[in-house]
Protein backbone atom coordinates (compact mmCIF):
# COMPACT_ATOMS: atom_id res chain seq x y z
CA UNK A 1 0.00 0.00 0.00
CA UNK A 2 1.31 3.43 -0.82
CA UNK A 3 0.88 6.46 1.40
CA UNK A 4 -1.35 7.77 -1.41
CA UNK A 5 -3.88 5.06 -0.63
CA UNK A 6 -3.80 5.97 3.06
CA UNK A 7 -4.28 9.67 2.38
CA UNK A 8 -7.07 9.06 -0.14
CA UNK A 9 -9.15 8.04 2.86
CA UNK A 10 -8.77 11.58 4.16
CA UNK A 11 -6.19 10.80 6.85
CA UNK A 12 -2.47 11.31 7.30
CA UNK A 13 -0.03 9.55 9.60
CA UNK A 14 2.34 12.52 9.49
CA UNK A 15 -0.23 15.39 9.77
CA UNK A 16 1.76 17.64 7.46
CA UNK A 17 -1.05 20.20 7.18
CA UNK A 18 -1.34 20.46 10.95
CA UNK A 19 2.40 20.97 11.42
CA UNK A 20 2.36 23.66 8.73
CA UNK A 21 -0.61 25.41 10.34
CA UNK A 22 1.14 25.71 13.71
CA UNK A 23 4.60 26.47 12.37
CA UNK A 24 4.37 30.16 13.32
CA UNK A 25 2.86 29.59 16.75
CA UNK A 26 4.96 29.64 19.92
CA UNK A 27 6.34 26.25 20.89
CA UNK A 28 6.04 27.12 24.57
CA UNK A 29 8.80 27.15 27.15
CA UNK A 30 10.87 24.39 25.58
CA UNK A 31 11.56 23.08 22.11
CA UNK A 32 12.38 19.53 23.11
CA UNK A 33 9.47 18.10 25.10
CA UNK A 34 6.87 15.62 23.92
CA UNK A 35 3.99 17.98 24.78
CA UNK A 36 3.87 21.75 24.58
CA UNK A 37 4.63 23.19 28.01
CA UNK A 38 3.70 26.77 28.91
CA UNK A 39 4.48 29.16 31.73
CA UNK A 40 2.28 28.97 34.82
CA UNK A 41 0.18 32.05 34.03
CA UNK A 42 -1.42 31.85 37.48
CA UNK A 43 1.95 32.18 39.18
CA UNK A 44 4.55 33.35 36.66
CA UNK A 45 7.31 33.36 39.27
CA UNK A 46 6.51 29.78 40.21
CA UNK A 47 8.81 26.80 39.71
CA UNK A 48 5.89 25.06 38.00
CA UNK A 49 4.72 24.97 34.39
CA UNK A 50 1.43 23.99 32.76
CA UNK A 51 0.46 21.29 30.29
CA UNK A 52 -3.00 21.57 28.69
CA UNK A 53 -3.46 18.77 26.20
CA UNK A 54 -6.31 17.59 23.97
CA UNK A 55 -6.77 14.28 22.16
CA UNK A 56 -9.45 11.77 21.34
CA UNK A 57 -10.50 8.37 20.06
CA UNK A 58 -10.66 9.57 16.45
CA UNK A 59 -12.50 7.42 13.92
CA UNK A 60 -12.43 4.47 16.29
CA UNK A 61 -15.78 5.77 17.53
CA UNK A 62 -17.25 5.07 14.07
CA UNK A 63 -16.14 1.45 14.38
CA UNK A 64 -17.60 1.31 17.91
CA UNK A 65 -20.91 2.52 16.48
CA UNK A 66 -20.85 -0.18 13.79
CA UNK A 67 -19.99 -2.90 16.29
CA UNK A 68 -22.67 -1.72 18.70
CA UNK A 69 -25.29 -1.73 15.92
CA UNK A 70 -24.30 -5.26 14.95
CA UNK A 71 -24.06 -6.76 18.44
CA UNK A 72 -25.75 -4.45 20.95
CA UNK A 73 -22.55 -4.57 23.03
CA UNK A 74 -22.43 -1.35 25.07
CA UNK A 75 -19.00 -2.10 26.54
CA UNK A 76 -17.29 -0.83 23.41
CA UNK A 77 -18.21 2.72 24.43
CA UNK A 78 -16.23 2.31 27.64
CA UNK A 79 -13.25 1.41 25.50
CA UNK A 80 -13.72 4.57 23.43
CA UNK A 81 -13.48 6.63 26.63
CA UNK A 82 -10.19 4.95 27.51
CA UNK A 83 -8.91 5.70 24.02
CA UNK A 84 -9.81 9.38 24.33
CA UNK A 85 -8.36 9.66 27.82
CA UNK A 86 -5.13 7.64 27.60
CA UNK A 87 -4.05 8.83 24.19
CA UNK A 88 -4.07 12.15 26.03
CA UNK A 89 -2.67 11.39 29.48
CA UNK A 90 0.07 9.12 28.14
CA UNK A 91 1.27 11.95 25.87
CA UNK A 92 1.55 14.16 28.95
CA UNK A 93 3.32 11.39 30.84
CA UNK A 94 6.03 11.41 28.17
CA UNK A 95 6.84 14.95 29.29
CA UNK A 96 7.21 13.73 32.86
CA UNK A 97 3.72 14.55 34.19
CA UNK A 98 2.11 12.23 36.73
CA UNK A 99 -0.73 14.49 37.81
CA UNK A 100 -2.82 15.65 39.49
CA UNK A 101 -4.92 15.82 36.33
CA UNK A 102 -8.12 17.74 35.64
CA UNK A 103 -10.19 16.12 32.89
CA UNK A 104 -12.86 17.63 30.64
CA UNK A 105 -14.75 15.54 28.10
CA UNK A 106 -16.04 16.71 24.71
CA UNK A 107 -18.72 14.67 22.99
CA UNK A 108 -20.35 15.56 19.69
CA UNK A 109 -23.15 13.29 18.54
CA UNK A 110 -25.88 12.80 16.01
CA UNK A 111 -28.84 12.51 18.37
CA UNK A 112 -30.90 10.66 15.76
CA UNK A 113 -28.43 7.76 15.83
CA UNK A 114 -26.71 7.94 19.22
CA UNK A 115 -29.23 7.49 22.06
CA UNK A 116 -28.95 8.83 25.59
CA UNK A 117 -27.86 5.53 27.11
CA UNK A 118 -24.65 5.67 25.07
CA UNK A 119 -23.97 9.20 26.30
CA UNK A 120 -24.66 8.04 29.85
CA UNK A 121 -22.25 5.11 29.45
CA UNK A 122 -19.52 7.40 28.09
CA UNK A 123 -19.85 10.04 30.81
CA UNK A 124 -20.00 7.39 33.53
CA UNK A 125 -16.83 5.77 32.17
CA UNK A 126 -14.96 9.08 32.31
CA UNK A 127 -15.99 9.19 35.96
CA UNK A 128 -14.95 5.57 36.59
CA UNK A 129 -11.56 6.09 34.98
CA UNK A 130 -11.04 9.20 37.10
CA UNK A 131 -11.73 7.14 40.22
CA UNK A 132 -9.43 4.34 39.01
CA UNK A 133 -6.55 6.73 38.47
CA UNK A 134 -7.08 8.36 41.85
CA UNK A 135 -7.13 4.97 43.59
CA UNK A 136 -3.90 4.19 41.77
CA UNK A 137 -2.34 7.20 43.45
CA UNK A 138 -2.67 9.57 40.50
CA UNK A 139 -5.03 12.27 41.73
CA UNK A 140 -7.64 13.06 39.10
CA UNK A 141 -10.68 15.32 39.01
CA UNK A 142 -13.43 15.26 36.40
CA UNK A 143 -14.36 18.88 35.66
CA UNK A 144 -17.34 18.22 33.43
CA UNK A 145 -17.29 18.95 29.72
CA UNK A 146 -19.39 19.57 26.64
CA UNK A 147 -21.94 17.22 25.11
CA UNK A 148 -23.39 18.67 21.92
CA UNK A 149 -26.04 17.48 19.50
CA UNK A 150 -24.41 18.34 16.20
CA UNK A 151 -26.00 15.99 13.70
CA UNK A 152 -25.46 18.47 10.87
CA UNK A 153 -21.71 18.14 11.44
CA UNK A 154 -21.12 14.68 12.95
CA UNK A 155 -22.57 11.57 11.34
CA UNK A 156 -22.36 9.36 14.43
CA UNK A 157 -20.24 10.44 17.41
CA UNK A 158 -16.85 11.84 18.32
CA UNK A 159 -15.34 11.48 21.79
CA UNK A 160 -12.44 13.68 22.93
CA UNK A 161 -10.89 14.87 26.16
CA UNK A 162 -8.86 17.82 27.35
CA UNK A 163 -6.55 17.35 30.33
CA UNK A 164 -4.78 19.92 32.49
CA UNK A 165 -1.88 19.49 34.88
CA UNK A 166 0.88 21.45 36.56
CA UNK A 167 4.40 20.08 36.59
CA UNK A 168 7.50 21.15 38.45
CA UNK A 169 10.04 22.39 35.93
CA UNK A 170 12.65 20.15 37.54
CA UNK A 171 10.51 17.09 36.69
CA UNK A 172 10.07 17.80 32.98
CA UNK A 173 11.50 15.15 30.64
CA UNK A 174 13.52 17.00 28.00
CA UNK A 175 14.04 14.93 24.88
CA UNK A 176 17.79 14.58 24.38
CA UNK A 177 18.37 11.36 22.47
CA UNK A 178 22.11 10.71 22.27
CA UNK A 179 24.49 8.42 20.40
CA UNK A 180 24.96 5.35 22.56
CA UNK A 181 21.43 5.38 23.97
CA UNK A 182 19.58 2.09 23.94
CA UNK A 183 15.85 1.93 23.28
CA UNK A 184 13.49 0.02 25.56
CA UNK A 185 10.22 -0.94 23.87
CA UNK A 186 7.17 -1.68 26.05
CA UNK A 187 4.50 -3.94 24.56
CA UNK A 188 1.14 -2.49 23.61
CA UNK A 189 -0.47 -5.94 23.60
CA UNK A 190 -1.14 -8.76 26.07
CA UNK A 191 -2.82 -8.36 29.46
CA UNK A 192 -1.15 -6.10 31.98
CA UNK A 193 -1.84 -6.72 35.67
CA UNK A 194 -4.20 -3.72 35.70
CA UNK A 195 -6.17 -4.82 32.62
CA UNK A 196 -9.21 -7.10 32.76
CA UNK A 197 -8.84 -8.68 29.32
CA UNK A 198 -6.44 -9.23 26.43
CA UNK A 199 -5.33 -6.04 24.71
CA UNK A 200 -4.65 -6.35 20.98
CA UNK A 201 -2.30 -3.34 21.02
CA UNK A 202 -4.13 -1.44 18.28
CA UNK A 203 -4.33 1.84 20.21
CA UNK A 204 -6.15 4.65 18.39
CA UNK A 205 -4.05 5.25 15.29
CA UNK A 206 -4.69 3.97 11.78
CA UNK A 207 -8.26 2.90 12.53
CA UNK A 208 -9.68 4.47 9.36
CA UNK A 209 -7.35 2.35 7.30
CA UNK A 210 -7.79 -0.78 9.44
CA UNK A 211 -11.59 -0.56 9.44
CA UNK A 212 -11.95 -0.15 5.70
CA UNK A 213 -9.29 -2.69 4.76
CA UNK A 214 -10.43 -5.45 7.11
CA UNK A 215 -14.25 -5.22 7.09
CA UNK A 216 -16.43 -6.29 4.19
CA UNK A 217 -18.36 -4.06 1.81
CA UNK A 218 -21.83 -4.93 3.06
CA UNK A 219 -21.25 -2.42 5.87
CA UNK A 220 -21.13 0.37 3.31
CA UNK A 221 -24.73 -0.45 2.46
CA UNK A 222 -25.94 -1.09 6.01
CA UNK A 223 -24.19 1.84 7.68
CA UNK A 224 -23.50 4.66 5.21
CA UNK A 225 -23.26 6.99 8.20
CA UNK A 226 -19.93 5.40 9.13
CA UNK A 227 -17.87 6.81 6.25
CA UNK A 228 -17.31 9.89 4.13
CA UNK A 229 -19.49 9.93 1.00
CA UNK A 230 -16.70 11.75 -0.81
CA UNK A 231 -14.50 8.65 -0.67
CA UNK A 232 -14.15 6.60 -3.81
CA UNK A 233 -15.95 3.27 -3.45
CA UNK A 234 -12.56 1.65 -4.08
CA UNK A 235 -11.56 2.72 -0.55
CA UNK A 236 -14.75 1.94 1.39
CA UNK A 237 -14.97 -1.35 3.33
CA UNK A 238 -12.84 -3.37 0.93
CA UNK A 239 -12.03 -6.26 3.28
CA UNK A 240 -13.56 -9.68 3.80
CA UNK A 241 -14.51 -9.91 7.48
CA UNK A 242 -17.59 -9.39 9.58
CA UNK A 243 -16.96 -7.76 12.97
CA UNK A 244 -18.17 -10.94 14.65
CA UNK A 245 -15.88 -13.29 12.70
CA UNK A 246 -13.39 -14.94 15.03
CA UNK A 247 -9.67 -14.39 14.72
CA UNK A 248 -8.08 -17.83 14.65
CA UNK A 249 -5.08 -16.85 16.70
CA UNK A 250 -6.65 -14.93 19.58
CA UNK A 251 -10.12 -16.55 19.44
CA UNK A 252 -11.65 -13.08 19.71
CA UNK A 253 -14.11 -11.34 17.37
CA UNK A 254 -12.23 -9.29 14.80
CA UNK A 255 -14.32 -6.25 15.71
CA UNK A 256 -13.15 -6.55 19.32
CA UNK A 257 -9.52 -6.85 18.22
CA UNK A 258 -9.83 -3.58 16.32
CA UNK A 259 -11.67 -1.94 19.23
CA UNK A 260 -9.30 -3.05 21.97
CA UNK A 261 -8.90 -0.01 24.28
CA UNK A 262 -5.67 1.96 24.20
CA UNK A 263 -3.35 0.66 26.90
CA UNK A 264 -2.18 3.26 29.38
CA UNK A 265 1.36 2.96 30.67
CA UNK A 266 0.86 5.36 33.55
CA UNK A 267 0.80 2.69 36.30
CA UNK A 268 4.25 1.59 35.11
CA UNK A 269 5.63 5.12 34.65
CA UNK A 270 4.35 6.04 38.11
CA UNK A 271 6.91 3.54 39.43
CA UNK A 272 9.68 4.32 36.94
CA UNK A 273 9.86 8.11 36.99
CA UNK A 274 10.47 8.75 40.71
CA UNK A 275 13.53 6.47 40.54
CA UNK A 276 14.95 6.89 37.05
CA UNK A 277 13.74 10.29 35.82
CA UNK A 278 17.29 11.70 35.67
CA UNK A 279 18.51 8.70 33.65
CA UNK A 280 15.89 9.01 30.92
CA UNK A 281 16.81 10.89 27.74
CA UNK A 282 13.40 10.56 26.09
CA UNK A 283 10.00 8.94 26.41
CA UNK A 284 8.22 8.52 23.09
CA UNK A 285 4.54 7.63 22.70
CA UNK A 286 4.38 5.91 19.28
CA UNK A 287 1.03 7.32 18.19
CA UNK A 288 0.62 9.37 14.98
CA UNK A 289 3.43 8.22 12.73
CA UNK A 290 3.72 4.84 14.43
CA UNK A 291 7.31 3.68 14.76
CA UNK A 292 8.53 6.82 12.94
CA UNK A 293 7.12 9.18 15.58
CA UNK A 294 10.54 9.61 17.19
CA UNK A 295 11.88 11.33 14.07
CA UNK A 296 9.94 14.43 15.13
CA UNK A 297 12.33 14.80 18.08
CA UNK A 298 15.80 13.92 16.78
CA UNK A 299 18.62 15.65 14.93
CA UNK A 300 21.84 14.08 13.63
CA UNK A 301 20.80 10.73 15.08
CA UNK A 302 20.46 7.35 13.38
CA UNK A 303 17.92 5.28 15.32
CA UNK A 304 18.31 1.56 14.74
CA UNK A 305 15.44 -0.71 15.76
CA UNK A 306 16.67 -4.23 15.05
CA UNK A 307 15.28 -6.36 17.90
CA UNK A 308 11.56 -5.57 17.92
CA UNK A 309 8.98 -7.25 20.08
CA UNK A 310 6.81 -9.74 18.17
CA UNK A 311 4.28 -8.07 15.91
CA UNK A 312 0.93 -9.03 17.46
CA UNK A 313 -1.95 -10.73 15.63
CA UNK A 314 -4.03 -7.60 14.97
CA UNK A 315 -1.31 -5.97 12.85
CA UNK A 316 -0.49 -9.17 10.98
CA UNK A 317 -4.20 -9.50 10.23
CA UNK A 318 -4.42 -5.95 8.87
CA UNK A 319 -1.34 -6.47 6.73
CA UNK A 320 -2.46 -9.81 5.33
CA UNK A 321 -5.89 -8.52 4.31
CA UNK A 322 -4.72 -5.19 2.92
CA UNK A 323 -1.42 -6.33 1.42
CA UNK A 324 -0.03 -3.12 2.86
CA UNK A 325 3.76 -2.85 2.65
CA UNK A 326 5.63 -3.34 5.90
CA UNK A 327 7.21 0.06 5.23
CA UNK A 328 3.80 1.69 5.50
CA UNK A 329 2.59 -0.51 8.36
CA UNK A 330 5.44 0.66 10.60
CA UNK A 331 4.71 4.25 9.59
CA UNK A 332 1.02 4.05 10.50
CA UNK A 333 0.77 1.63 13.43
CA UNK A 334 2.71 1.06 16.66
CA UNK A 335 3.26 -2.56 15.52
CA UNK A 336 3.49 -3.99 19.02
CA UNK A 337 5.08 -1.37 21.24
CA UNK A 338 3.55 2.07 21.76
CA UNK A 339 6.03 3.27 24.38
CA UNK A 340 9.76 3.76 24.04
CA UNK A 341 12.31 4.96 26.59
CA UNK A 342 15.77 6.09 25.53
CA UNK A 343 18.40 5.59 28.22
CA UNK A 344 21.65 3.83 29.11
CA UNK A 345 22.13 0.04 29.14
CA UNK A 346 22.10 -0.37 32.90
CA UNK A 347 18.94 1.67 33.43
CA UNK A 348 17.30 -0.21 30.57
CA UNK A 349 17.65 -3.50 32.42
CA UNK A 350 15.95 -2.03 35.50
CA UNK A 351 13.05 -0.73 33.39
CA UNK A 352 12.58 -4.12 31.74
CA UNK A 353 12.39 -5.81 35.14
CA UNK A 354 9.88 -3.26 36.39
CA UNK A 355 7.71 -3.85 33.33
CA UNK A 356 7.68 -7.58 34.04
CA UNK A 357 6.10 -6.79 37.39
CA UNK A 358 3.13 -5.40 35.47
CA UNK A 359 3.10 -8.34 33.04
CA UNK A 360 4.16 -5.99 30.23
CA UNK A 361 6.69 -7.45 27.82
CA UNK A 362 9.70 -5.18 27.37
CA UNK A 363 13.15 -5.46 25.87
CA UNK A 364 15.95 -3.47 24.31
CA UNK A 365 14.75 -3.04 20.74
CA UNK A 366 17.64 -1.00 19.37
CA UNK A 367 20.16 1.76 19.88
CA UNK A 368 21.18 5.20 18.60
CA UNK A 369 24.21 6.36 16.64
CA UNK A 370 25.47 9.72 15.39
CA UNK A 371 24.47 10.53 11.81
CA UNK A 372 24.78 13.53 9.53
CA UNK A 373 21.16 12.90 8.55
CA UNK A 374 18.14 12.27 10.75
CA UNK A 375 17.04 8.72 10.05
CA UNK A 376 15.45 5.55 11.37
CA UNK A 377 16.22 1.98 10.36
CA UNK A 378 13.89 -0.89 11.21
CA UNK A 379 14.64 -4.56 10.74
CA UNK A 380 11.63 -6.86 10.67
CA UNK A 381 12.12 -10.44 9.53
CA UNK A 382 13.83 -10.07 6.14
CA UNK A 383 12.70 -6.47 5.70
CA UNK A 384 15.22 -3.62 6.02
CA UNK A 385 13.19 -0.41 6.27
CA UNK A 386 14.67 3.08 6.29
CA UNK A 387 12.96 6.39 7.03
CA UNK A 388 14.59 9.82 6.67
CA UNK A 389 13.24 13.12 7.92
Amino acid sequence: MSSDKYEKRGVSSQKQDVHKAISNISIGLYNNTFCKIIEDVFGPDSDKAIILHADGAGTKSSLAYLYWKETGDMSVWKGIVRDALYMNIDDMMCSGALGPFIISSTIGRNKMLIPGDIISTIIQEFYEQSIWLTNLGIKTELAGGETADVGDLVKTIIVDSTVYTQIHKSEIIHINIQPGDVIVGFASYGQATYETEYNSGIGSNGLTFARHEVLFNNYAIKYPETFDFNLSKDYVYTGKYDVTDMDNETKLPIGKLLLSPTRTYIPLLKEILPIFRSKIHAIIHCTGGGQTKVLNFTKNIHIKKYNLLPVPPVFRLIQSVSNCSWYEMFKVFNMGHRLEIYTDQQTAQHLIEMAKGFNIDAQIIGHCEYSETNKLSIKYNDNELEYVK
